[in-house]
């Protein structure tokens, strides 16, 4: 799928990277930009042909997500939760698969309180004819320019039930900015979720929590491309001799992540953070003063690359990482 690939270097080259003041000024993302990519059929990208989607194989998602990453990180960001719901509703009957495929209709995830280690932030109970969400979300990105958000809640019996739920505030859904380090046109929140009634109509899936783990561990592979697009930028950013060199490192992180094995997946993810981190701070010292003004894109880039430090991680992601950088 060379065509997509170059329609999203272009976009990042052409629309995302030269729009970063904008971004920045503004404190969120553009709609214009999100609608950009939507209008290259970007937001189908991992969707069914038969829904309008693009149905990338796994090596182009990847590649399509490292070059919008290297145009802006936020607004990659932002879309990158929604291919996450395009493709987990790809797999049930959903009706509203072509509206998410066409960009018309923009998701959010609010997923990992309820399937994380230890007793769910989120819980659900079935109520007279549907069902009582309860909990706390620390994570939702994107809030106020995506329409729904895939919700998950755990029962009692460690069931993940999956809810498509109106991204609108209200007495029972609470949205609490966070104040990031970066990507804070990202416009990541807080969700407090207070009685949340949902009809049975709203429940897309439901996972035994197992199975949604084990599916987790092997669906690592999308997120480190992020870290990859940080670096791509600071290779084209840097002079000849580093931009030889991040390159080669780029392609060596980039194949060990293609080649991994879900038990594999946490070390190469965290070689390809710990790249994001060094690529950074050699472009920094490359620069020189002018790197740590506060407008700098390179400093933007330096904080970006801290919080991908964070970002997605797990146990297994956060001890290899720590062993990379120490």
């Amino acid at each position: 799928m060379t065509g997509v690939l170059d329609r999203a270097r272009e976009l990042a080259d052409g629309v995302l990277w030269p729009a970063g003041d904008e971004i920045e000024a503004a404190g969120r993302v553009p709609r214009r930009l999100l609608d950009a990519l939507a209008d290259e059929g970007l937001y189908g990208l991992t969707g069914p042909a038969d829904a309008g989607g693009l149905d990338a194989d796994p090596a182009t998602v990847a590649r399509v997500i490292e070059e919008l990453a290297a145009g802006d990180l936020s607004t990659a960001f932002v879309w990158l939760q929604h291919l996450g719901v395009v493709s987990t509703v790809a797999r049930v009957a959903y009706p509203g698969l072509p509206e998410l495929c066409a960009g018309r209709l923009r998701a959010g995830v609010a997923l990992q309180a309820a399937t994380r280690p230890g007793p769910a932030a989120v819980t659900v109970r079935a109520d007279a004819g549907g069902f009582v969400v309860d909990g706390d979300v620390p994570w939702v990105t994107g809030w106020g320019l995506v329409d729904v958000v895939l919700l998950a809640a755990r029962d009692g019996d460690d069931v993940v039930h999956l809810f498509r739920t109106d991204a609108v505030g209200s007495a029972a859904l609470t949205a609490v900015p966070q104040d990031l380090v970066a990507v804070t046109a990202s416009s990541t929140v807080q969700l407090h979720v207070r009685g949340l009634r949902l009809p049975a109509d709203r429940l897309v899936a439901t996972v035994p929590l197992a199975d949604w783990r084990a599916g987790d561990a092997a669906g690592l592979r999308p997120n480190g491309s992020l870290a990859l697009g940080l670096v791509a930028r600071c290779a084209r950013l840097a002079p000849p001799p580093l931009a030889d060199a991040l390159t080669a490192d780029l392609d060596a992180v980039r194949s060990r992540l293609d080649a991994a094995t879900p038990a594999e997946l946490p070390a190469a993810r965290a070689a390809a953070s710990a790249l994001a981190a060094r690529a950074t701070t050699a472009l920094v010292v490359a620069t020189g003063s002018a790197a740590i003004a506060a407008a700098s894109p390179v400093a933007r880039l330096a904080r970006e690359a801290l919080f991908l430090q964070v970002f997605g991680t797990r146990p297994a992601i956060r001890t290899a990482l720590l062993a990379e950088l120490l």
